[in-house]
């Protein structure tokens, strides 16, 4: 596992744990992971989450949530802004996922938020992933 862009691998472990139909996932846990989970959780994308302290680093537990048919509400989970190439968006050039159906999720000056948010605040920031 590749910790230089923990991010991605939060992502993947995400994506992977929806792949395979589980429940819950764990991962170790970083105050800009807590406030993604905490987006994607607001969002309605899983069911809740929950904070372990394991003495080190802490532990993220994420409960994912499915519809009655068992097909995992996030459908796309991608990252956009890579550690060699960094996507920066103003807020004129906020971008649209899934025609707004989805979202993005960007850490500005004023925290991490979802760009809908980011422009109501009239804010720009680095694009760290889409959920739709």
């Amino acid at each position: 596992m590749s910790m230089t862009d923990p991010i991605a691998d939060y992502l993947t472990k995400v994506r992977n744990a929806l792949k395979a139909k589980k429940k819950s996932v764990d991962i170790k846990a970083s105050n800009l992971k807590r406030d993604i989970t905490q987006i994607l959780l607001e969002q309605g994308y899983i069911k809740d989450y929950t904070n372990f302290d394991d003495g080190v680093q802490g532990i993220i537990r994420i409960y994912l949530k499915y519809d009655n048919k068992q097909r995992s509400v996030i459908q796309h989970l991608s990252k956009v802004s890579k550690p060699g190439l960094r996507k920066y968006a103003g807020v004129k050039t906020m971008p649209r996922v899934k025609s707004n159906l989805g979202v993005a999720i960007l850490t500005t000056s004023k925290g991490v938020m979802t760009n809908k948010r980011a422009k109501q605040e009239n804010v720009g920031g680095e694009v760290l992933c889409y959920v739709s």
